[in-house]
């Protein structure tokens, strides 16, 4: 009787790791994987921004958050309206009246920036880790047949924080080089 018992536990444990793995998937591509995509430019650009004016913006609580170009959109696709929009986390402050191709996500516009891609990789990296390390967890109690200590993951979990905003700070750097040599 007890060999059902753990079968079933290492079942329950092991379905629970690839369900929450499952869920932090479908958070990512849902909350952070748009504005990721766009400022990776992945897909054809949706149009372009003729820049009004930029200014340095700031979030809710009042700290700085990069530069913020307010704009025309122009969009790609033949019978749009033209709208107003925010390139969020612009490169660079652009020139009012210059043109910059966009991709859009959420009602805002991006291009490749080291801060809009500092925030989005973290962003990312943030979400995933928690349930990252729950999964492995259920995972390791699966593989045991009983409920494992969980120490050694918090652990792990604070080095992937780390490790997230290393390799978030990583990624940025050479867009930020590239865009002050080439602009």
């Amino acid at each position: 009787m007890e060999r059902i018992a753990v079968r079933a536990g290492r079942g329950a444990a092991l379905t629970g790791g690839w369900v929450i793995l499952a869920v932090a998937g479908w958070l990512i591509w849902l909350l952070p994987g748009p504005h990721l995509a766009a400022v990776l430019g992945v897909g054809p650009s949706d149009g372009s921004v003729r820049i009004s004016g930029c200014h340095e913006a700031t979030d809710e609580q009042g700290y700085a958050d990069g530069t913020a170009c307010i704009g025309v959109f122009m969009p790609r696709k033949e019978g749009e309206p033209q709208r107003e929009i925010t390139l969020d986390k612009a490169a660079k402050p652009h020139p009012a009246g210059s043109v910059v191709e966009v991709r859009t996500a959420r009602g805002r516009a991006y291009e490749l920036s080291g801060d809009a891609l500092l925030t989005w990789v973290s962003v990312s990296g943030f979400i995933l880790g928690p349930f990252l390390f729950v999964s492995l967890w259920l995972f390791a109690c699966a593989r045991h047949g009983r409920w494992e200590s969980g120490d050694g993951y918090f652990l792990g979990f604070l080095a992937w924080v780390v490790g997230v905003l290393v390799l978030s700070v990583v990624v940025a750097i050479p867009v930020w080089i590239f865009t002050a040599l080439f602009g």
